[in-house]
């Protein structure tokens, strides 16, 4: 499971940031939404499996989930991508030139199926790795497996004999590779569930891009499993009432043919993948990756999850995670959204606990702070959703009532009046004639 993930100087994120989904152990409520999950040195360790992020449009929500994804990206392919002729894409903050010369910040947090945390982390330059570590907690207190600092005489610190290959790994990884994909790529037997860690989570998706992927990825498991295929039957029913089946067939060009069997008034009908609604789509898209990762028990990174979906729709996702007779396998969920009733049960109550709302915000530098709605410490009565929408907590969009269509009001007017700089122009223009 992810416990923290910390990055800095990627996008908007200019200063560093740290996502938490640690659960505060003083807290009823928080615990009673979290998972007891159990480290190799006996500790019971209270963490969410799921966490919200929302804010105003561009205040970095999406560059969170950018920097989740761009961390994977790096862990898999930085031996076989990145080279010194074209440089390390780093993706650094564009609002100031300093950033540029500064390194870009990963460092991720994680417990491996035997109970023992993780912390493996690094800093990016322009055309090398400048720093790299990787730190297991087995008994509770740090071991050092190795760290990296590209200043230094010798690269590569190996305190003790835990790693095995160390001359090897130093000699051999390149300075615009990271140590860690480097011995995954030979199969290092210590090295390579670290790097499976990153392989088998940080599963990103995103309405907009990629959905004809997902779509084929849903229904190809719809074919080779029918465990699958009876747990997204039932997903699709609860999406669409009309829904009552699903058929797939594998065509010649490797792309597999959906149609759903939709029933009304007794009558079945069989519509064409093109005519059914967006929502549908989008919805049939998700399923795949979604039960993949409750079936692994992966971290899976929504963006803009009430994008396609009914609020009460995404409301339900968030339940499948938060479920533990559902969810027994200890899955994530990072979302982002914009949908504020996703803080608030039709009853009244809260879906999601005051540390398990993420707030993205700008400052004047265009930099993006992360801050959970728990820092405010709101009270148990408190009604988040309320307490957001008047400026409690930050992070909404500073515009008062009306002030878009006074703007658009006081544009129109300019231009009416002829005063307006297209205006000046012309008559510049024709008083040269």
């Amino acid at each position: 499971m992810l416990l923290r993930f910390r990055v800095a100087n990627v996008r908007s994120l200019r200063d560093e940031q740290e996502l938490s989904f640690v659960a505060p152990e003083d807290d009823e409520n928080e615990r009673a939404t979290a998972r007891e999950t159990e480290l190799s040195d006996g500790r019971r360790l209270p963490v969410h499996t799921v966490l919200g992020v929302f804010g105003a449009n561009a205040s970095g929500k999406s560059n969170l989930i950018a920097a989740l994804r761009n961390m994977r990206h790096c862990v898999l392919r930085s031996y076989a991508d990145w080279t010194s002729y074209d440089g390390i894409p780093r993706d650094e903050f564009a609002l100031d030139p300093k950033a540029a010369a500064e390194t870009s910040l990963y460092e991720a947090d994680f417990v491996l199926a035997d109970g023992v945390r993780w912390s493996y982390g690094f800093e990016l330059g322009q055309r090398r790795v400048e720093a790299e570590w990787l730190y297991a907690y087995p008994k509770g207190r740090r071991q050092v497996w190795f760290e990296r600092d590209a200043t230094r005489e010798k690269d590569f610190d190996f305190p003790g004999d835990r790693l095995r290959d160390r001359a090897r790994l130093a000699r051999t990884t390149r300075p615009d590779a990271l140590l860690l994909t480097r011995a995954a790529n030979d199969g290092h037997e210590q090295l390579t569930p670290v790097f499976d860690w990153f392989k088998n989570n940080f599963w990103d998706v995103t309405p907009e891009t990629e959905r004809t992927q997902r779509e084929d990825y849903t229904a190809l498991r719809l074919l080779r499993d029918e465990s699958f295929r009876r747990r997204a039957e039932e997903l699709l029913k609860v999406a669409d009432l009309g829904i009552v089946g699903v058929e797939v067939e594998q065509t010649s060009s490797g792309r597999p043919t959906v149609r759903l069997v939709h029933e009304t008034g007794g009558d079945r009908t069989v519509l064409d993948w093109d005519a059914e609604s967006w929502g549908t789509r989008s919805w049939f898209a998700l399923i795949g990756p979604l039960l993949l990762a409750l079936d692994t028990g992966a971290v899976l990174l929504v963006d803009e999850l009430d994008a396609s979906l009914h609020s009460r729709f995404a409301a339900e996702v968030v339940r499948l995670f938060q479920a533990p007779w559902l969810n027994r396998n200890g899955a994530q969920l990072v979302f982002t959204a914009h949908d504020l009733s996703l803080l608030r049960t039709p009853g009244g109550g809260r879906l999601l606990q005051p540390g398990q709302i993420w707030l993205t915000e700008k400052d004047e530098r265009g930099a993006t702070t992360l801050t959970p709605v728990a820092d405010w410490e709101p009270t148990e009565e408190e009604d988040l959703m309320s307490s957001y929408l008047a400026g409690s907590f930050g992070a909404v969009p500073k515009m008062s009532e009306g002030q878009i269509g006074r703007r658009l009001l006081r544009t129109q007017e300019t231009a009416a009046l002829g005063t307006g700089p297209a205006d000046d122009d012309a008559r510049t223009g024709a008083e040269g004639l």
